[in-house]
């Protein structure tokens, strides 16, 4: 994926895309500062793919806030700004699962685990993240196994 980015990096550049370019930094800037982190925690080898799409999904999540206040703010044009930022960003992730398929998936795990109740969340979850990751809002699906759980 660093790969991908990279290439990417190079193509806006010569593109002279400057959207895309300062993005792209970004974007490399927090998977180094991750890089550092883990080197610190005697991970020699740096973040690995999975890492690198949490990084993604945050990056994604904080422009959308971002993007919220400033329309709330009457500032149009820097939630346009976050909003380009985003589409940049997610180009990298994975297709994002939509609601009905989330739902699907809360429900075949919680029959794989063999959910029973409330307490079991934390196994259902454990196995989405494995299947699932950078796939889907793991917040949604949190709430959607809750409600599956305490209606069984």
């Amino acid at each position: 994926m660093r790969t991908e980015i990279n290439e990417a990096l190079k193509a806006a550049m010569k593109d002279q895309d400057r959207r895309r370019v300062s993005t792209l930094r970004l974007v490399l800037a927090a998977i180094k500062d991750r890089d550092i982190a883990a080197r610190a925690e005697d991970r020699c080898k740096g973040v690995s793919d999975d890492e690198i799409l949490q990084i993604l999904s945050k990056m994604v999540k904080q422009r959308t806030e971002s993007a919220q206040t400033y329309e709330e703010a009457g500032r149009a044009d820097l939630a346009l700004q976050e909003r380009e930022e985003i589409e940049i960003i997610e180009s990298f992730l994975p297709r994002q699962l939509g609601t009905d398929e989330i739902r699907g998936a809360c429900s075949e795990v919680v029959g794989e685990v063999g959910a029973t109740g409330i307490k079991d969340i934390g196994k259902c979850m454990g196995a989405l993240k494995a299947k699932y990751s950078g796939q889907m809002d793991f917040s949604k699906a949190s709430t959607i196994v809750k409600e599956m759980l305490t209606q069984s």
